[in-house]
């Protein structure tokens, strides 16, 4: 089975970015650093726990974090585990 190296996924917000830049057709941007958090974050940490079949533990050992931070961020983003 293949993994998605750090260059696919930078890759990947690369695109997302720039297409985000040719929309706003000149506006101007803001705040994109917690934008692209919030859209980023969330989802991440539902697949991780849903690879950990919702145990929080493992779920914080792959993310690299701890795990009372995990469950911090698992009630900010009100997610169901």
């Amino acid at each position: 089975m293949r993994h998605a190296t750090q260059n696919e996924i930078g890759d990947c917000v690369r695109r997302s970015l720039d297409r985000y830049f040719k929309d706003l057709d000149g506006a101007k941007p803001c705040a994109i650093y917690e934008m692209v958090l919030g859209n980023v974050e969330k989802p991440l940490l539902e697949t991780v726990l849903s690879h950990a079949e919702g145990n929080q533990s493992i779920a914080a050992e792959m993310l690299g974090m701890n795990r009372g931070t995990l469950r911090k961020k698992i009630q900010q983003y009100r997610i169901k585990v």
